[in-house]
């Protein structure tokens, strides 16, 4: 696999890696869902150079992640705003931000807690089915290739030995 080629990869993950797989891009895109929206702001608030912003942001844009509305006409400037597929990635933004609150805090707890809004308490995100309601965990979860795999996928061949049966504990 080639760094610069992952979007044409057949691979969800390795396709989606190529979109936000740089801690610049998780990092802006954190920003976004904090409602930060222009280039200044971002920039204060990250300290990144204005080179490496302004190419992230044009990558989250060419990908259809953030869209690049106008606010001011001289000079010229923009809002990026979160655009559907942009919104999507909530839950992964989400699913990063619980595993460092389990695995990254030191000793003053939590940077930020999440409210939901419908019920005002906070929450810890979970991953649940969507065909029963039952979280998720990686040894309840069985992978099958799907119709976009590779025939010489790791997923492929592993559907051609025979099946072992599966034994749940807990």
């Amino acid at each position: 696999m080639k760094w610069d080629a992952l979007e044409d990869e057949p691979c969800s993950l390795a396709r989606t890696v190529a979109v936000i797989g740089d801690r610049w891009s998780l990092l802006i895109l954190r920003e976004c869902f904090l409602r930060i929206r222009r280039f200044d702001v971002f920039q204060a608030s990250l300290g990144i150079t204005r080179h490496l912003l302004a190419d992230r942001l044009k990558k989250l844009v060419r990908f259809g992640v953030l869209r690049r509305i106008p606010y001011q006409e001289s000079p010229k400037r923009y809002e990026y705003i979160l655009t559907q597929k942009g919104l999507d990635l909530y839950p992964i933004i989400m699913s990063i931000v619980h595993w460092g609150n389990i695995h990254m805090v030191d000793s003053r707890g939590r940077p930020m807690l999440h409210e939901h809004k419908n019920c005002g308490r906070m929450f810890d995100p979970v991953m649940v089915c969507s065909e029963c309601g039952e979280p998720l965990t990686a040894k309840a979860v069985h992978v099958h290739p799907g119709p976009g795999a590779r025939r010489s996928s790791p997923v492929h061949a592993k559907a051609q030995t025979p099946s072992r049966r599966t034994v749940r504990s807990g």
